[in-house]
C-alpha cells in the first residue's frame, strides 16, 4: 500500500464506535465467548491454527500460519440477550435485546511477515428498563425512571507476525482502545446509604456536607443519568491502548500449540460534562443538580491462553483453549466523580454549585477462567461444520450483583458452518446459545430486598473473506 488517505484514520475510529457499541452485553464475564465466526463455532477455541483476521482479538501468531498473499474479512454479528429483574411478583424485563455490530481486518503476508489493521468490537455489557417496571420507581413516590447501561469497549488493531520456520511463529500487536459508557441509574434512600455506611460501596466528597441535612435524612432516591441514546458512541468516553503477544508452535504433522498474553489496558478516565443527579426529597421535590461526570479507572483486564489443534484425521479436527481473565485487578470497585456546576438552574441545588461527589459500588470480581472446545468436519471439499461448548464460572459475587450490569452468562452451545466457493472466496457462520443463567443479590434483609437476575443469549456471526 504506497499510501494512507487522510480520510481512513477517521473512518476507522467512526466505524470502531459503532462495532464497539454492538458489543454490549458479552458473556465471559464483559468479554465475548469467542472472536470471528471460525473460532466462535468451536466453542471461541482460536490459539494454535488459522482463524484469519480474529486472530488480531486471539493470539496474533496465527496470523504467521495464512498463506502467502492478501486477505479480507468483513463481519457483521448479532448479540442477542434476554435479561429480566425479578423482586418477588414483580418482573422487569430488559428492552436491549439486539446489538448489531460490523467488523473487519486486512492482512498481508510477504517472505514470512504478515501485517495489516483491523477493527474488532472486545466486548462489554448493559440493559434497558422501561420507566413504568419496578426499577423506575425505586421509593414507591410513582416516579417514572428509565434504567439503562450500555459499556462498550472496541479496538483498532495493528498485527505484525512472523513465520521463522516450518515450525514456529511469534506476533504481536499494537491496539488502539475505545470505551463508552451510557448509564441512567436509580437508587432509593437505603441503596444510597449503603454506600455511606460501606455496606456496598464508598461516599465522598464536598458535596455531602454543602447539601442540608434535611437531604439526606429525607431523601426518597437518587438517580444518575448521563446517555445520549446514540447508536455508535456512549456519553462518557474514554481512550487508550493495549498490547498482545502470541506464539503458535507446530509439534508434528498432527499437533499444534499456541499461547498468547493480552496486556492491561492503559485507558484514561470516560468522562462527560453533560451529567445530572437528581435527588427527590420528601416534602421538598426533585433537586436536579448539574455537572461532569468521570468513570475513575476502567481497565480491560490482562489476559492468557493457552490451546492447541489435534488433526484427528484427513477431515477432522479437534481444538481446545483454556483462557485465564484477571478481573481481580480491574473490577474491584466501578468509581464515579460527579462535579456540580458552578451555575445550577435549580434553586434548590444552588449550595451544591463547585462541590463534587464521589461514589463508588463494590463489584469484587473473581478471576475467570474460560474453557474453549470445539471440532470441525470438512464434509465436502468446500464445506466444513463445526461445534464447540464454551464454560466460565460467572465472576461476578451474589452480593455485588446489579440488575444493570448481569454479567452472569457461564455455558455456550456453539456451531456454524464454513464455504468455499473458490480459492479467493469463503464465507463463515457461527451461531451461540448462553443458556439461561440466575443469580441473586439478596440485599440486607430489611430495608433492600433480594433482586434476581436472568441472562441468556442467541448469537451469531458472519464473514466474508476475499483473498488476493
Amino acid at each position: 500500500m504506497k499510501f494512507v488517505p487522510d480520510f481512513l484514520p477517521r473512518t476507522l475510529l467512526a466505524t470502531s464506535l459503532a462495532i464497539a457499541c454492538g458489543t454490549a452485553q458479552a458473556t465471559n464475564g464483559m468479554n465475548m465467548e469467542g472472536y470471528g465466526p471460525v473460532a466462535m463455532a468451536m466453542g471461541g477455541a482460536s490459539m494454535a491454527y488459522d482463524n484469519g483476521t480474529a486472530a488480531m482479538m486471539n493470539n496474533p501468531a496465527t496470523l504467521g500460519l495464512m498463506e502467502e498473499g492478501d486477505r479480507l474479512d468483513l463481519f457483521a454479528g448479532l448479540l442477542g440477550p434476554d435479561v429480566d429483574a425479578r423482586v418477588g411478583n414483580m418482573t422487569a424485563e430488559s428492552d436491549g435485546t439486539a446489538y448489531f455490530g460490523p467488523a473487519g481486518g486486512w492482512v498481508r503476508k510477504r517472505n514470512g511477515i504478515t501485517l495489516g489493521v483491523g477493527i474488532y468490537g472486545q466486548g462489554g455489557m448493559g440493559t434497558e428498563y422501561d420507566a413504568d417496571t419496578f426499577l423506575g420507581d425505586p421509593a414507591m413516590t410513582g416516579a417514572r425512571l428509565e434504567n439503562r447501561s450500555e459499556l462498550s469497549v472496541g479496538r483498532v488493531i495493528l498485527p505484525l507476525a512472523w513465520q521463522a520456520n516450518d515450525r514456529l511463529s511469534v506476533g504481536g500487536s499494537f491496539d488502539f482502545v475505545w470505551a463508552g459508557l451510557d448509564l441512567k441509574m436509580a437508587m432509593n434512600a437505603a441503596q444510597f446509604n449503603a454506600l455511606a455506611t460501606g455496606e456496598s460501596g464508598s461516599l465522598s466528597g464536598s458535596m455531602l456536607t454543602a447539601l442540608p441535612p434535611a437531604v439526606f435524612s429525607n431523601l426518597e432516591y437518587a438517580y444518575y443519568d448521563f446517555s445520549n441514546g446514540s447508536d455508535f458512541t456512549g456519553e462518557a468516553q474514554g481512550y487508550g491502548y493495549a498490547g498482545k503477544l502470541g506464539l503458535t508452535y507446530q509439534v508434528n504433522d498432527r499437533l499444534s500449540v499456541g499461547a498468547t498474553y493480552h496486556s492491561k489496558t492503559m485507558l484514561n478516565d470516560m468522562q462527560t460534562d453533560n451529567a445530572t443527579v437528581n435527588m427527590s426529597v420528601a416534602g421538598m421535590g426533585v433537586i436536579p443538580v448539574s455537572g461532569e461526570i468521570t468513570i475513575e479507572d476502567f481497565q480491560w483486564p490482562a489476559t492468557w491462553a493457552v490451546g492447541m489443534q489435534f488433526q484427528a484425521t484427513s477431515s477432522f479436527t479437534l481444538v481446545a483453549d483454556v483462557k485465564r481473565l484477571l478481573w481481580e485487578d480491574v473490577m474491584d470497585a466501578f468509581t464515579m466523580t460527579f462535579k456540580a456546576d458552578q451555575t445550577q438552574a435549580s434553586p434548590g441545588a444552588a449550595g451544591v454549585a463547585g462541590t463534587s461527589l464521589t461514589s463508588s459500588l463494590y463489584q469484587r470480581w473473581e478471576d475467570q477462567t474460560v474453557y474453549q472446545i470445539g471440532g470441525a468436519w470438512r464434509a465436502t471439499p468446500a464445506l466444513t461444520l463445526r461445534a464447540g461448548y464454551n464454560y466460565a464460572k460467572n465472576p461476578v459475587p451474589d452480593e455485588f450483583l446489579n440488575a444493570l450490569f448481569p454479567a452472569i452468562v457461564e455455558q455456550h452451545l456453539t456451531a456454524g458452518f464454513g464455504y468455499h466457493f473458490d480459492d479467493a472466496r469463503s464465507i463463515d457462520f457461527s451461531l451461540v446459545k448462553g443458556l439461561k443463567k440466575s443469580a441473586t443479590n439478596p440485599g440486607n434483609g430489611t430495608t433492600i430486598p433480594a433482586v434476581e437476575s436472568n441472562h441468556g443469549q442467541l448469537n451469531f456471526q458472519f464473514i466474508y473473506t476475499h483473498r488476493f
